[in-house]
């Protein structure tokens, strides 16, 4: 093991993506459409210290996958086009990173394209994000003309030679009043700058630089500005700023310094519940891949302890104990087996059957039970309620909801089981695609985040499970509620056997001003009362269970509230009884009630050239897009708006052919909103007649 400090990961890996051959994606997918599909881990070590990097894609389709790697992170890389600067996807990411609380670097990377801006970047930095950019870098040229970079902090100038290919010869020179007058002047000015801005974050280095180079700051050493840095970046007051071209591999060696330099190591990193394993075993499961060869392969973040390959580990969601065969080193799709990992490091795991994304990990029942008891202890000291500590202890990701479907079916009957292992292993690798039956036509349903998902799931069945499977027409997830408050009666009375089951219930259900995708349950005080909790898990499993399917066209129904007025029961009669009761009332209600269709709302972000704004306007107009603002980016157009998911299926096919292929555009789900009651009749109409 090495024993000099180690920075775990960074969000995204920078390569040459251009011909499409960037190491980490390595699947066929991938590879022809040229964009990050999977994340995928590499470990590799740089000037004595241990990187783990993971390369996330940049897709809204595969937000999850972001989601998850962020969630074991210690720092990040956000790396921007220089010239285009903050973009829809930017936003989304930054959120995802502010969420999970990670220090980060932002790299403007494309500096030699045309258009490339490094000044427009850092504004949209500023601007859109919110953050302070600290320049520790400034470009030589942009464009054609971009020849390397000039160092802030130490006041060097980086040249790579326009011949080499990778990178690797490049030349570090001092700036010198003789040879470079105008330029060292800008970069003084520069420096002079970033010191106050440090200074203004940072109270410690304040002292230092009013006190003993106040009135000089060109005396004040590289090395206490780059602390200083340090400390800012882990308290996510600024983010550091370089820059280079990732093509040639220009400006990535100060990049890797940089991560060393300023991104955190796992020690300078406070989770709160490391303290309660005491130096055992805690992981973190946070990927599932399926090997044709070794079965599951489990990525593991591993925060305190060691694993070794025969280890005997307790998953705690799952609550089974199970075995590490084989412990592997992540490079992509190469592994190398190695004997033992320490805290700090990701892991490859071959052996774990049972193991699922968000799984906790530790050493044994016991291990977690301590924990868990010095957890509570501590809990009760700061007054802190014991579910808390639960949390902490099996913090996961959260899933987000499928906003496409599409049914799918296997070449014949006989190939059935084949599609159901294909999707079950499917669906372990990614959690954000769900898989279920249609009750009345028996047909499996393909749930999914966006177009290009479904496609790739759909490609990833045939090119690695040998199955050419049938899609059915893509269909829009919508919701449904309702818009007063009804009641309604209830009574079961069956008899199995010499038991007799009687439950007689009484239910309300009402609209929520506020959105919750699962329904608010509450009590009549005389019902609450005598409630046991094995009745009280019935009556919920059965609402939660009623909800699954509206009145209308059988989607899920959410912002409303439900309230148990009244509720008797027969002794002797089983829970089920009871949930099914509690179930048939609550749709007895629904079905009484004004309904609704609520559909998923997109933000739209349409970057294009000024002579086809136009016809892109025109085009959404007739989609019922609303229009927020039209930006100015460099040359181009960029159209903020929102537009329903349904009319903007296959919009990318159209926008090629409107622009001549020139605009791009990104899609992220909104909220759902109220269809109006026109819109909403003809989709119920054609509905009844396709069925």
């Amino acid at each position: 093991m090495i024993s000099s400090p180690f920075i775990p990961s960074s969000i995204l890996l920078l390569l040459n993506v251009d011909d499409g051959d960037t190491v980490t994606d390595f699947m066929a997918q991938e590879r022809e459409r040229g964009i990050t599909i999977q994340s995928a881990a590499v470990t590799f070590d740089w000037k004595g210290y241990r990187i783990n990097l993971i390369d996330t894609p940049g897709h809204v389709d595969f937000t999850l996958e972001v989601e998850r790697c962020l969630r074991v992170l210690d720092g990040a890389v956000a790396v921007f086009d220089a010239s285009a600067g903050v973009e829809a996807q930017t936003l989304t990411v930054w959120r995802q990173a502010d969420k999970h609380k990670i220090p980060r670097i932002c790299f403007l990377n494309k500096m030699d394209k045309i258009g490339a801006s490094f000044n427009y970047a850092v504004e949209s930095i500023r601007e859109k994000l919110k953050a302070k950019p600290l320049l520790l870098q400034l470009p030589i040229g942009e464009g054609k003309t971009f020849k390397g970079v000039v160092d802030v902090v130490s006041k060097e100038k980086l040249i790579w030679n326009p011949n080499s290919d990778d990178g690797k010869d490049f030349e570090r020179k001092p700036l010198l009043e003789m040879s470079d007058p105008e330029l060292l002047k800008e970069i003084t000015e520069a420096r002079n700058a970033l010191i106050e801005q440090v200074a203004d974050l940072d109270d410690e280095f304040a002292d230092l630089v009013l006190g003993k180079f106040s009135e000089n700051f060109d005396l004040l050493p590289a090395e206490k500005l780059q602390t200083a840095v340090h400390r800012v970046t882990l308290a996510q007051t600024a983010v550091p700023v370089l820059c280079g071209s990732a093509l040639k591999n220009k400006g990535v060696q100060p990049l890797l310094d940089a991560i060393t330099m300023y991104l955190p190591s796992p020690e300078e990193r406070n989770y709160e519940f490391l303290q309660w394993y005491k130096g055992d075993l805690c992981a973190l499961a946070f990927k599932v891949l399926h090997d044709k060869q070794r079965g599951p392969l489990v990525f593991m973040r591993i925060y305190s302890g060691m694993i070794k390959p025969q280890l005997a580990i307790h998953n705690i969601n799952g609550n089974c104990t199970e075995r590490i065969s084989r412990l592997l080193l992540p490079f992509a799709d190469q592994h190398v087996e190695i004997p033992s990992l320490t805290a700090g490091n990701i892991a490859l795991t071959v052996g774990l059957k049972h193991t699922a994304t968000g799984d906790t990990i530790v050493s044994s029942k016991s291990s977690a039970l301590a924990a868990c008891r010095r957890a509570e202890r501590e809990g009760e000291k700061k007054h802190r309620q014991n579910s808390e500590a639960e949390r902490l202890l099996l913090a996961g990701v959260e899933i987000p909801e499928p906003v496409f479907f599409c049914t799918i079916e296997p070449p014949s009957m006989a190939k059935q089981p084949d599609l159901n292992h294909a999707l079950k292993c499917l669906q372990r690798e990614d959690p954000s695609l769900k898989v279920k039956l249609d009750p009345d036509s028996g047909q499996t349903i393909l749930c999914g985040m966006g177009e290009l998902h479904i496609e790739i799931i759909h490609d990833r069945i045939k090119r690695e499970y040998g199955l050419e499977t049938y899609l059915g027409p893509l269909q829009v997830a919508y919701r449904e509620t309702i818009l007063n408050s009804v009641r309604a009666t209830d009574t079961l009375d069956r008899t199995l056997g010499d038991r007799r089951h009687l439950v007689t219930v009484e239910v309300e259900a009402k609209s929520l001003e506020t959105s919750s995708l699962l329904p608010v349950i509450e009590y009549a005080a005389s019902v609450a009362e005598d409630l046991s909790q094995a009745s009280r898990e019935a009556i919920e499993n059965g609402l939660h269970s009623a909800c699954l399917q509206g009145p209308l066209l059988g989607f899920p129904i959410q912002d409303v509230a439900i309230t148990l007025h009244s509720l008797v029961i027969h002794p002797g009669t089983s829970t089920t009884m009871i949930s099914a009761c509690v179930s048939r009332c609550l749709q007895k209600a629904l079905k009484k009630a004004d309904k609704q269709i609520l559909e998923p709302l997109m933000n739209l972000e349409v970057t294009v050239t000024r002579d086809y704004l136009s016809p892109v306007l025109a085009d959404l107009a007739q989609r019922r897009g609303n229009i927020q603002e039209i930006q100015t980016r460099q040359d181009n157009k960029v159209i903020i708006g929102f537009v329903p998911l349904a009319e903007i299926m296959g919009y990318s096919t159209v926008l090629r052919t409107l622009t001549s292929g020139s605009a791009t555009f990104a899609l992220e789900l909104s909220n759902y909103q109220a269809m109006n009651p026109q819109d909403q009749s003809t989709l119920l109409s054609q509905r009844s007649g396709l069925s």
